[in-house]
């Protein structure tokens, strides 16, 4: 028998834990390889991870809701030699993962093996910014945050060194710097104000349970969701805008080719043309794609559209990547393939990262409309609300008018007016309603 170690995967780059949540294999059980082993959470995303070679779990390291840098051995599998994957190299210490923040002034030549490799002594000589002295390995990792930690840490003036992080090796994580701010007295950074309204924000008051009543604690993905949410009201100011649309044009379209496309294993839904409306007037109106950062906007260069994806556990938004150059086929099998994806935890980070505009589609529960909450660090977010048959005036060519029925849904986007003005959202939603009404049969 062979052994092979099975570690906790690092997911994503910026990632250095994860949460062990869930072993869907016991001690003694048969696994082949690549079936799911366990599940992990991150604060990027819950996902099953699979054996690396098949076998007999021979033995678990990591119980379920522990929280483990990432190469930690996790678990060990017995299998006959030769069935194993390669083997995983062995984890590095933690400075391999914090590797110096500037490379060496010129890049050593190939072909020079004999060459001094200073790089070694490299990470010692980084000065830190307290006193000028150096940093240790440690001391370099807890800097090494996030972007959105830093990002946080720059609008509220924080010092992220200062900061004591529960993450591994002191790193500091999104709750630690929230918490932090929370807790700092009074500076009057440009956020403090609407503080009080929300109560006390990302910290969640503890009630008593009554007598009979179920308590659930939540699960990671619930904790950053919420988490987030408080954060983004805090930070945005949230105005709504509501367009209800006639959806006639894109019904009739639909189908007419949604045989076709389901031959081709695609679901043509309505969210698709509506994701193509947006993709297609994003450019023209690139506030709505932007970002706030500090006191500057950043108008984003790609234009990738997060579709909210409602599940058993959480919600989720997976990012379509240049959605403005799909077509409509390409934009309904990107939303049915990630929606597959989010809900068997397969999607990787990098699916939900790098989100410029995001689209909520609840209307398939049934609600009239609604107002979303925007996704940091976006500044614009569209709700769709229920496309039902209801009572319209129509107006004919000869300018008489008449009450038909017709498929009619509202669209509400919820924009953050520290950079987009209502006067700009109100076109945008106009465009978008205008080219869902008007959607030419080309396009299909």
């Amino acid at each position: 028998m062979a052994r092979v170690d099975v570690l906790m995967p690092q997911m994503g780059e910026s990632i250095a834990e994860g949460t062990l949540s869930k072993w869907l294999k016991k001690v003694g059980d048969t696994v082949k390889r690549d079936e799911p082993l366990f599940e992990i959470s991150t604060d990027k995303v819950d996902a099953e991870i699979p054996a690396p070679a098949a076998g007999v779990l021979a033995e678990i390291k990591v119980q379920e809701g522990q929280t483990v840098p990432v190469q930690t051995l996790v678990a060990i599998l017995e299998t006959e030699k030769g069935a194993a994957a390669p083997a995983p190299t062995k984890p590095e210490p933690p400075k391999a993962a914090a590797p110096a923040p500037a490379p060496p002034p010129k890049a050593e030549p190939k072909a020079t093996p004999t060459a001094p490799t200073p790089r070694p002594e490299a990470p010692a000589a980084v000065r830190s910014g307290d006193g000028g002295g150096v940093q240790t390995a440690e001391q370099r990792l807890r800097t090494k945050s996030t972007p959105l930690v830093r990002k946080i840490a720059a609008e509220h003036s924080v010092d992220i060194s200062r900061i004591p992080g529960s993450g591994y090796a002191g790193r500091v994580t999104k709750q630690d710097i929230l918490g932090y701010i929370e807790r700092a007295p009074a500076r009057a950074p440009t956020y403090d104000a609407p503080r009080t309204t929300h109560g006390s924000s990302v910290e969640h008051p503890a009630i008593e349970p009554w007598p009979g009543d179920r308590v659930e604690p939540w699960s990671k993905i619930r904790k950053i969701t919420a988490d987030h949410m408080v954060m983004s009201k805090r930070v945005s100011a949230h105005v709504a805008s509501f367009f209800e649309v006639d959806f006639t044009r894109v019904a009739q379209l639909r189908s007419k080719a949604k045989q076709g496309y389901a031959e081709r294993d695609v679901n043509l839904t309505f969210l698709a043309f509506i994701a193509k409306a947006c993709a297609d007037n994003l450019r023209k109106h690139p506030i709505i794609n932007a970002a706030v950062s500090g006191d500057s906007t950043i108008y984003r260069a790609d234009v990738n559209i997060g579709i909210a994806v409602a599940l058993d556990w959480g919600l989720i938004v997976p990012v379509i990547k240049h959605a403005d150059e799909l077509s409509l086929m390409g934009l309904a099998r990107a939303i049915n393939d990630l929606g597959e994806r989010a809900r068997t935890k397969k999607l990787s980070p990098d699916d939900i990262q790098r989100g410029t505009f995001t689209i909520t589609n609840p209307g398939g529960f049934g609600p009239f409309a609604g107002i979303p909450i925007i996704n940091q660090p976006q500044v614009a977010i569209l709700g769709v609300g229920a496309i039902e048959k209801r009572p319209k005036v129509v107006a004919a060519s000869d300018g008489t008018e008449s009450i038909a029925i017709r498929p009619m849904g509202m669209l509400t986007m919820s924009y953050d007016h520290r950079v987009v003005d209502g006067a700009e959202a109100d076109k945008f939603l106009a465009d978008v309603k205008q080219l869902l009404q008007e959607f030419p049969e080309g396009a299909l």
